[in-house]
């Protein structure tokens, strides 16, 4: 990210908006802003192979699942955020990873510009690719502020998204559904 670009585009953006950037509220916001997106967009480019190739002997054949990860990303359609929780479930293949791994990896792809199915999709490829696992299954629940703030104005509407990868049977993914509840 060029940070002196972003700041630039604030004061343009603030000008446009016929705001007087040299009032108290506003001196720093450019350079806050720009702060802020360094933040929000911290995962372009990375991948989860640092998190998730410490691997530890594991039965395979049995559910593994984390739930309930907060997480926050950013809308690119409207460049505003949406935010909800997580779900990941995997049957290992003879490995696991250490439980802080996976958020780590929901962390790696939600602070980029997103979109739900994909920042979903994403993180079970990138669990699939690293960890090998024999499948994986990732549920999301989210609101999107630009659904929630602008536009037909629904707060509390959550959107849900799951992906699978690998072999994942039908009877999994009804238990995952149902430990979910």
């Amino acid at each position: 990210m060029d940070r002196e670009k972003v700041i630039k585009a604030i004061e343009e953006l603030l000008d446009a908006l016929g705001e007087d950037r040299s009032r108290e509220g506003l001196k720093d916001t450019p350079r806050r802003v720009a702060d802020a997106y360094a933040e929000l967009l911290s995962g372009e480019g990375k991948t989860a192979d640092e998190c998730l190739s410490k691997t530890f002997a594991g039965a395979g054949g049995e559910l593994v699942i984390e739930k309930d990860i907060s997480f926050s990303s950013t809308c690119e359609h409207h460049l505003m955020p949406f935010f909800g929780k997580i779900a990941i479930a995997y049957i290992p293949d003879g490995k696991v990873v250490g439980i802080s791994k996976l958020a780590r990896t929901v962390e790696i792809f939600s602070k980029r510009l997103q979109i739900q199915e994909r920042l979903t999709s994403s993180i079970a490829e990138e669990i699939m690719r690293c960890l090998k696992p024999k499948g994986v299954m990732v549920v999301c629940e989210a609101e999107h502020t630009c659904m929630t703030c602008r536009g037909v104005k629904k707060p509390g509407s959550k959107t849900v998204t799951y992906a699978v990868a690998g072999n994942f049977p039908k009877e999994k993914k009804d238990e995952v559904f149902g430990l979910l509840k």
